[in-house]
């Protein structure tokens, strides 16, 4: 699971609009922005493919509630 904080963290990092992230996720940009804002928690498949779409441009997020980016960025 992503928090909100870590959410706008990663997008911040990655120089990714909302509607950029919604996009990439394939959700809806009212999911990113009721994560964001702590509204609500999006059901599990919307979080995976918000995590999936972060993860594949090479954030990661450790237990502690790190935002980790890699090296060089594999953002597109």
């Amino acid at each position: 699971m992503i928090t909100s904080q870590q959410c706008r963290a990663a997008r911040a990092g990655l120089d990714w609009k909302r509607d950029e992230l919604a996009a990439k996720a394939g959700v809806g940009l009212s999911t990113v922005a009721s994560l964001e804002r702590d509204e609500r928690m999006p059901h599990g498949p919307n979080l995976a493919a918000i995590r999936k779409a972060f993860e594949a441009a090479g954030v990661r997020f450790t237990e502690d509630g790190c935002v980790c980016f890699a090296r060089g960025g594999t953002a597109e």
